[in-house]
């Protein structure tokens, strides 16, 4: 398993390329919930039609909405969510008390 979590830079564009993901065991999965282009795309989908690797968790993409047509969704070693891995029912009401809570604090203040 390699999760990927770091900022997207010249560095670490394609910082996973064809070269890095031969070199993984053909067990192995990639969940990518940082920046889509640290990932080499096109190696990465090479790399699961192949079976160079069992499969992939990916959280982000190099261009987003991912396309209908995109290889990667057509995968079935894929599992492909639309930049939500953060998202929670906990989060959201964190984040909604607190919009209301600020939205009242400021009327209360008029």
């Amino acid at each position: 398993m390699l999760s990927v979590h770091v900022r997207l830079s010249e560095r670490t564009h394609h910082l996973v390329g064809a070269k890095e993901m031969a070199r993984m065991k053909p067990t192995s999965r990639i969940v990518n919930t940082s920046r889509g282009p640290i990932v080499d795309r096109a190696a990465l989908v090479d790399a699961l039609k192949s079976g160079t690797l069992a499969g992939a968790a990916i959280d982000v993409y190099d261009e987003e909405p991912l396309a209908a047509n995109d290889p990667l969704r057509a995968l079935p070693n894929v599992l492909a969510t639309p930049h939500i891995g953060y998202v929670s029912e906990e989060l959201y009401r964190t984040f909604y008390g607190d919009t209301v809570r600020n939205i009242v604090e400021w009327l209360d203040a008029l």
